[in-house]
């Protein structure tokens, strides 16, 4: 009998090797997974149960996330079928032209698995952008038309990869020799090239925009950075430095507060110069630098609601307002004060509030004494008859992406505001792709809604509890 290998265990395998890439490639991504790692335990001794609050520290040590630059729409669905065959589904769409005052001329998703046990076995995720060469307020004419050119001539993934990345897809898995094939091919295809660069199309795209150089002045496509994730962001934050790795001048997302971490917070040593071939316009080749790929570290929190989503982003744009007033307080401090006063302190609250999703399920302290449990989420819980447990935000956030990015240009490149933006939205990426793009909230309330459906199977009751007091 033949030996397979899963889906989910192509992925585990997937991003081992190429986290062993990337070190190799990027030395200073080994340091930030070894002080993630330090950080990691340290939390876990001093915090104990409650360090896991938001996934076993197993799972947490092995996540990553990564990400990679495509340039067209038929790359694009060629990358879904790779990532297809690993038991991920694009999740989620991401803009990022709007999102950084710098030149970012990228739409975006990310693939994932959907699943609550996928994402326990190994939740592996890539956020992936395509340039959009069609927007006029970033390519004039000219410059489109031989940016498609080039694009379209390039080939980045070969035809036998694609075509075990179907197979696996269609069967689930694949034969042992086969996937290892397939695993040497994709880890290949995601490889920094050493392909001389032409250094004057590469400048021409650049003066654009750093992030469409990285995508259309090459032809071929890498990883720009793998991301594990930390217990203690600001704690890694402060290592780093102290390892001589210098970061990017701040931490992307909800600020450090004495509440519920929520969404994600994010930051990244700085894009290094890192050496490269370059074609001259004589037709020589000389040795250069370009800085395209850096060291990102994530610290992930409670997954929000719709309406816990719309309060962030309000929240937001008021402490954009308040720093701006006040310019002389730190940020941060603006950030928490905000926070303080206009998100709720406890994850009770946020789950009573409607704000935040969890999972319900029934206690062993549940009451014994016949009476009938209560009709919403929030009571079974005040009253003993269920505990609530955070879900974990596994999507991203487009300021907080986009900051990333313009944290670790070169330039802020150019961006024309007297043209209107070519329209981009999930259904568009959908078609292009030719599958799905997954709504991360309807994920999420699945998720609530079947933990819901379980508790009140187990409570003996014939309606599910209402999920919450509130919104």
């Amino acid at each position: 009998m033949v030996a397979t290998i899963g889906q989910w265990r192509l992925r585990a395998a997937f991003a081992q090797r190429l986290s062993r890439m990337y070190g190799r490639e990027v030395p200073a991504y080994t340091t930030l997974v070894d002080v993630s790692r330090e950080v990691n335990e340290d939390v876990l001794r001093a915090q104990g149960a409650d360090a896991e609050r938001l996934g076993s520290i197993g799972r947490v040590g092995a996540e990553r996330h990564g990400a990679i630059r495509v340039g067209t729409p038929r790359e694009m669905q060629q990358v879904a079928r790779i990532f297809g065959a690993l038991g991920m589904r694009p999740v989620g769409f991401y803009d990022l032209r709007d999102a950084a005052s710098s030149a970012v001329p990228v739409v975006s998703t990310a693939f994932r698995p959907v699943e609550a046990a996928e994402l326990e076995r190994n939740p592996f995720r890539v956020f992936t952008s395509m340039l959009t060469p069609a927007d006029p307020r970033f390519f004039d004419a000219d410059l489109r038309a031989r940016l498609e050119a080039f694009l379209a001539d390039r080939e980045l993934f070969p035809p036998e990869l694609l075509a075990l990345a179907d197979r696996a897809e269609a069967e689930g898995e694949l034969p042992e020799e086969a996937a290892e094939r397939f695993l040497d091919l994709a880890v290949s295809a995601f490889e920094l090239s050493q392909e001389p660069v032409d250094k004057a199309w590469y400048e021409t795209l650049e003066r654009v925009s750093a992030v469409a150089a990285d995508i259309g002045g090459v032809r071929s496509t890498h990883i720009n950075h793998l991301t594990p994730r930390v217990l203690d962001i600001d704690e890694l934050y402060r290592r780093m430095g102290a390892h001589g790795i210098e970061m990017i001048d701040s931490i992307q997302g909800p600020p450090r507060w004495h509440g519920p971490d929520v969404l994600l917070r994010q930051t990244s040593f700085r894009a290094l110069a890192e050496p490269r071939t370059l074609r001259l316009a004589d037709g020589t080749v000389a040795v250069g630098s370009l800085r395209v790929r850096f060291g990102e570290v994530e610290a992930r929190g409670i997954a929000l609601t719709r309406s816990g989503r719309e309060l962030y982003d309000r929240l937001l744009t008021l402490v954009d307002r308040e720093a701006a007033s006040r310019p002389d307080e730190p940020r941060s401090d603006v950030a928490r004060r905000v926070w303080a006063e206009h998100l709720p302190g406890t994850e009770r609250d946020l789950a009573a509030q409607g704000l935040g999703y969890f999972t319900y399920h029934l206690s062993p302290a549940r009451p014994r004494d016949g009476s009938r449990p209560p009709g919403t989420a929030d009571e079974l819980v005040r009253q003993g008859w269920a505990t609530a447990r955070p879900i974990v935000y596994e999507d991203f956030l487009p300021r907080s992406a986009a900051g990333i990015f313009q944290s670790n240009l070169s330039g802020a490149g150019s961006k024309d505001e007297g043209h209107d933006g070519m329209a981009y939205d999930a259904q568009r990426i959908a078609a292009d792709i030719d599958r799905d793009v997954l709504d991360p909230f309807d994920l999420y309330e699945q998720q609530q809604s079947e933990s819901l459906a379980r508790l009140a199977q187990e409570l003996g009751s014939t309606q599910w509890p209402s999920r919450v007091a509130g919104p």
